[in-house]
């Protein structure tokens, strides 16, 4: 199959156009097919070869953006087999068959109905096939090929990132990179010069230039001073082509913006400066501003001010404002006219960041005088003193001079001057001043105790101008006066133990006085000397502003008297001395052996024999328990019933015994008691008049003689043997009770009813240690013992 191309239009391919067609399709532009063929020579027979199939030229070529009225000619399908009698039918199938790419089934011609666009896309892959057409078998095996768009020159250069802002510092060497910018065309670069770009610069010189293939932009001209010009706007050009004529162009826009060295030294406008400041100026304010001025701007321009030399260096200060790079004199000290009327000043401003290439450029530091007059202004009066103290008596009669103070008009004229109190606290009614002389003067009569300190405040002003007006604190110190006596510091509690012992200290008291230390520092104790001698307690004054309270006597009873009085006189050292007297209250109580108290009260004398609260609690709550048993028995024996027929006699004492393993209800015996009581007493046998006996009792025997001598074993033995051989009792069990006591004992009595006469040695303090119990039987024994001793 031979496949044709005609696409000539293009002039760079009218060689290769004349070539394909007329050099041959078999070696440049088909595909050439052999059939199978025989070759009959004389004498030989036939022979059969293989098919033989060669590829010469396997793409067509078809020009982008084909603009004509008719379909573009792109080839020609053409195979061996084809005879020109239209048997042969070529199929085309692959990317734009049938819409893009036809064919004409008949020729083989191929021809492109649409215009296309190369950087939309480059080539298409196509397949053809040549069939019979009567047999619609194929006559060639199908075949690959591609047709692909040729470029053509439809593209301008594009920057993409532009427009540009860029900044280079000012001052550079000629020559210094800026910036590089890249221009990019859609054209094919492998084909021709449509996508070859040179860059020029349009706009921007003689200031800056550009590498026209690299594309770098760079500074033209040596030192370009950005106070003199600061903006610039370059234009760059990429052109394809490689510039030639006809070649499409783009362009894009540079801002470039000179930054700011410090290349300027700063310069004050003038030489000479003069600044007017009153003397009335507060201390600290601002008096005056003063700037130099610099052509460099940020930190290039930041300065600092310093007085270097002048009259006024140590009465006026400079400091530098940050944000507006001024001077900003302030006052140091006060002014005054009549003493200085003007002051003269060097002040210098310099930069504070320094570039060294630039240091050839001067010294980046400049120096002016400035003359500063103090101006006259009527001030108030000047008191001698910035405060006063004064001090006052107490109790001391109204009108009374306290002090004096003083002020002077410091101006020229030096105006009279008047005073007053300035009443806007209540502790200025207090006093008076004279509006002259400056006097001040009580206007009450002061208490020390209540107020020690009083603080005032006194004005004056200049009679010709009454608003001109200056204040002075005044501190009024009270003086003390002995007017106070003498106290006791605290209310005391004091106690004294039952088993004190003469000369023993009880409690130690001191005093108080409201006047001042040297008014009533020293205290004297000492009991009323008007009354008798005390013979319970005694005073000792300790020297030390405290006294001693002394027991005189040993042991004090509660029982006896539980509280005694005891008057101290105390008196300080002031001038004159006084004195007040108080009254003790002194209290008798119950100690433990270490002298703490135990009880000072009465009832607790029921706790003495060791028993506790809580033990009490548990006494009392067993006998409410005993009672409510009792109650709860008695309840019970009353709802028992009662027998059907009481006799009148039946009056006797009972003794019922239950759980008897004897004659169950019949087990009541009931007999007199009173027989039992004592064996003289005892009477003939009685009989129960509940069962009458069988059997006839025998008498007993109560010898009289005999009873006196006999034991109480013996008693007992012989009313055991009665019961036994009673005949009128049932046989089992009963309760005989008896109350005999026997013979009296041959000792003689243990009662200490009769000790209390009698010596004896036995040393009674271990029972100190048997607790709490034995602590009532301790003390009372150790009394005994000590009143024995003593």
């Amino acid at each position: 199959m031979k496949i044709t191309s005609t696409s000539c239009i293009c002039p760079v391919l009218v060689c290769l156009c004349f070539v394909q067609r007329c050099y041959g399709a078999a070696h440049h532009g088909s595909i050439k097919v052999t059939r199978n063929q025989t070759k009959h020579v004389e004498g030989e027979t036939e022979v059969h070869h293989r098919p033989k199939r060669g590829w010469v030229w396997n793409q067509f070529f078809v020009l982008e953006e084909h603009m004509g009225p008719d379909p573009q000619y792109v080839g020609k399908l053409h195979s061996n087999s084809d005879k020109g009698d239209g048997s042969v039918k070529y199929i085309l199938t692959g990317e734009g068959a049938g819409t893009i790419f036809i064919i004409d089934d008949t020729t083989g011609d191929i021809h492109s109905t649409k215009s296309l666009d190369r950087e939309q896309k480059t080539h298409y892959v196509l397949h053809a096939q040549a069939i019979d057409r009567r047999t619609n078998k194929p006559l060639e095996p199908e075949s690959e090929f591609i047709i692909k768009v040729q470029d053509i020159n439809d593209n301008a250069p594009k920057f993409t990132d532009g427009p540009y802002i860029v900044t280079v510092p000012e001052m550079s060497e000629m020559g210094t990179s800026v910036l590089q910018v890249t221009a990019t065309d859609a054209d094919d670069p492998t084909y021709g010069n449509s996508a070859r770009v040179v860059y020029s610069i349009l706009q921007g010189q003689p200031y800056f230039s550009v590498d026209p293939k690299t594309g770098v932009i760079r500074t033209a001209l040596h030192n370009m001073d950005r106070e003199a010009r600061e903006h610039y706007s370059v234009v760059i050009q990429a052109k394809d082509m490689a510039g030639q004529v006809g070649g499409l162009s783009g362009s894009t826009t540079v801002n470039i913006t000179l930054t700011d060295v410090n290349d300027n030294p700063p310069r004050f406008p003038q030489k000479h400066y003069q600044l007017y400041v009153p003397e009335s100026a507060q201390v600290g304010s601002a008096v005056g501003k003063i700037k130099a001025n610099d052509a460099d701007t940020g930190s290039n321009a930041d300065m600092k001010y310093t007085i270097i030399n002048g009259d006024g260096s140590g009465v006026f200060s400079i400091s530098t404002d940050k944000e507006t790079r001024e001077g900003i004199l302030s006052l140091k000290k006060p002014l005054n006219y009549e003493k200085k009327k003007s002051y003269t000043l060097n002040i210098e401003g310099a930069n504070t960041h320094l570039d060294f290439r630039f240091s050839h450029l001067g010294p980046f530091k400049d120096v002016t005088m400035l003359k500063i007059i103090v101006g006259d202004v009527d001030e108030p009066p000047l008191f001698t003193m910035p405060s006063y103290v004064m001090e006052v008596y107490e109790n001391a009669k109204i009108g009374t001079a306290v002090g004096t103070v003083t002020a002077q008009d410091p101006d020229t004229a030096s105006s009279l001057v008047r005073y007053f109190l300035d009443h806007n606290t209540e502790e200025d009614r207090y006093f008076t001043i004279d509006a002259s002389t400056g006097t001040i003067k009580t206007a009450k009569i002061f208490d020390r105790e209540e107020t020690p300190w009083y603080n005032i405040t006194v004005a004056a002003s200049e009679i010709d101008n009454p608003g001109l007006v200056s204040h002075v604190p005044v501190g009024v110190r009270i003086l003390d006066v002995n007017d106070n006596p003498p106290e006791l510091a605290r209310e005391y509690d004091v106690v004294v133990c039952e088993n004190a012992k003469p000369g023993q200290v009880i409690q130690t008291i001191t005093a108080t006085d409201k006047d001042y230390s040297a008014n009533g520092a020293r205290f004297r104790f000492s009991l009323d000397e008007g009354l008798a001698l005390n013979p319970n307690f005694t005073l000792r004054d300790n020297e030390d502003n405290t006294a001693s309270i002394l027991t005189r006597r040993r042991r004090y009873r509660r029982t006896t008297q539980d509280i005694y009085y005891l008057p101290v006189l105390i008196s300080d050292g002031g001038v004159p001395p006084l004195s007040s007297s108080s009254t003790l209250t002194i209290r008798v109580c119950a100690c433990e052996r270490d002298g703490r108290v135990r009880t000072c009260h009465a009832e607790a004398f029921l706790s003495s024999a060791g028993l506790s609260t809580g033990a009490l609690i548990a006494i009392l709550l067993c006998v409410v328990i005993l009672l409510a048993i009792v109650v709860l028995f008695i309840t019970l024996r009353r709802s028992k019933k009662e027998p059907l027929i009481i006799s009148e006699e039946d009056v006797r004492e009972n003794v019922v015994t239950y759980d008897d393993e004897g004659g169950g209800e019949e087990d009541t015996e009931a007999f007199d008691i009173t027989a039992l009581r004592n064996p003289s007493a005892a009477e003939e046998l009685k009989y129960r008049r509940d069962v009458r006996p069988e059997v006839k009792p025998v008498p007993r025997h109560h010898p009289s003689s005999s009873l006196d001598s006999v034991d109480v074993q013996e008693f007992i033995k012989q009313r055991l043997a009665e019961a036994d051989l009673d005949p009128s009792v049932p046989p089992y069990d009963s309760l005989q009770t008896y109350a005999y006591e026997g013979h009296r004992s041959e000792a003689g009595s243990i009662s200490s009813l009769d000790s209390a006469t009698t010596h004896s040695d036995q040393d009674y303090n271990y029972l100190g240690d048997w607790g709490p119990e034995f602590k009532k039987l301790a003390e009372l024994y150790g009394e005994v013992e000590s009143e024995r001793t003593t």
